[in-house]
């Protein structure tokens, strides 16, 4: 039960965007109730972003085990315990819950256990097991309630065999041979996890190319990257039939070469996700939702007077920075904040932890020209990179495209090792509307991988140095 019935601002959710929202709106002096039915950090926290992290840093801990000699080591009988590997994902997972329950509290946030609904203007009932136990209301209402795995009709997951990303994370055995239906982030992480830890991975894309939001060149670099470490990779191809039985699954593809089929123990579908839209209230309201997600202005504003919408139920890109940037934004033109500004989204990065790491923000080349800009590009591999050939990952690409006519930067795109982290130096430059002229009066220290960065941009304008 609630102790404040009247709130300035109830927040539906408690993922990376609610959350979020309902501290800076507790920063900036609101009252404010959190109404979270499952997990405090939501399914990126929980179920997502920071589990899979902890994953993937185990296989690629595998990996590297298998490949010590690089480095003038030895190991032998190199093994591991799935149930350990999954029980420190999920130790990590709980941690960072319990820190955002720590931090709302320290904000004076007021939690509720349960699921909320919109009951008319301004007031929200929350229910509990499917019983009524509150009634709230405020000035202010943010929907924040994420999104939840894409189903095909006639290749639903049954949790056994045909998983989604939750089974995916917490398997009771490690397969020896998977099919991933999907090759987005969530689809390609989970084939770069499981083949690092010894499986047989097959890949189906629909499209004509793995990754199909990043750059053509950067998708091409990693699909030769992923063929190279033994993946299976068939682009074009779509998934018809799944075929259950005590052997396994048998997957019935259909490919630009004709039909093929083949059995693997489990199956990950990772096709999309749809909004959270549904039994929350919205049948009454002028609340729009279009195509599984809600409608919003450029402050997160519905049609529904004093209701907002932040998050994954608002549609792509679906990203957890996305959220917490749109949840601040939308409690700050709430309060009245002057410098508020509306989110870019292409200064949004992107990025996914598969091995070689991919990270992009902006425009992509095609994108760029198909816009109508005269472009210049700038490339620069990491095999010329001294920090890259010390670490032993001498294999990626740091892209960089300005518009030729005033220098700004249009967009960035990586492949290889730590690009996730390096990312960040371009989504600020984009953000300070940064031209060719800066970057190249930046000094990067040396030796890094940043350096790459400098030296792409320097490669766009004819003057690279080391390549």
């Amino acid at each position: 039960m609630s102790t404040n019935k009247t709130s300035d601002l109830i927040v539906i959710g408690g993922g990376p965007g609610g959350y979020v929202a309902a501290i800076r709106a507790a920063q900036l002096g609101m009252t404010v109730t959190l109404i979270e039915s499952q997990h405090l950090g939501g399914i990126c926290l929980n179920w997502g972003c920071i589990p899979t992290k902890a994953l993937l840093r185990s296989s690629e801990i595998h990996h590297l085990l298998h490949n010590l000699d690089q480095f003038g080591f030895t190991a032998k009988d190199i093994s591991f315990d799935i149930k350990k590997v999954i029980a420190r994902s999920r130790s990590v997972a709980s941690q960072l819950s319990k820190g955002v329950q720590h931090l709302l509290k320290k904000n004076k946030v007021t939690v509720i256990d349960g699921y909320g609904k919109l009951a008319g203007q301004g007031k929200v009932i929350v229910e509990k097991d499917g019983k009524k136990i509150d009634e709230l209301s405020a000035k202010n209402i943010i929907i924040a309630t994420g999104a939840r795995a894409r189903v095909l009709p006639g290749l639903e997951p049954d949790g056994k065999q045909v998983w989604t990303y939750k089974e995916a994370m917490v398997p009771e055995k490690m397969p020896k041979s998977l099919l991933v239906v999907g090759s987005g982030a969530i689809g390609i992480e989970f084939a770069s996890f499981y083949r690092f830890m010894g499986a047989e991975v097959t890949v189906v894309e629909v499209l004509d190319r793995i990754l199909p939001v990043e750059d053509e060149e950067i998708s091409s670099f990693a699909h030769k990257a992923f063929e190279k470490q033994g993946m299976k990779i068939l682009t074009g191809a779509k998934v018809t039939k799944l075929d259950k039985s005590a052997k396994g699954v048998k997957a019935t593809i259909e490919t630009p070469k004709g039909k093929e089929e083949i059995t693997v123990e489990n199956v990950i579908m990772a096709v999309g996700i749809v909004g959270n839209t549904e039994n929350i209230g919205l049948e009454k309201t002028k609340v729009k939702v279009d195509r599984g997600h809600i409608v919003t202005n450029e402050w997160l504003a519905t049609d529904e007077p004093g209701v907002y919408a932040i998050g994954d139920v608002t549609g792509p890109p679906w990203l957890a920075h996305k959220a917490s940037h749109e949840g601040v934004i939308c409690v700050e033109k709430i309060a009245g904040v002057k410098d508020v500004h509306p989110l870019k989204k292409l200064n949004i990065p992107g990025c996914t932890y598969c091995t070689p790491q991919v990270a992009s923000v902006g425009l992509t080349e095609k994108a760029a020209r198909e816009k109508g800009y005269k472009v210049k590009v700038g490339r620069f591999p990491f095999i010329g990179n001294g920090k890259a050939i010390a670490m032993g990952e001498p294999e990626g690409l740091v892209k960089t495209i300005f518009d030729e006519k005033t220098g700004e930067l249009l967009g960035a795109h990586m492949v290889g090792a730590e690009v996730t982290e390096m990312i960040q130096g371009f989504g600020i430059a984009k953000t300070l509307e940064t031209t060719e002229v800066e970057l190249m009066h930046t000094i990067f220290p040396h030796p890094t991988l940043s350096e790459m960065m400098h030296e792409s941009v320097l490669s766009a304008f004819g003057k690279a140095i080391h390549f």
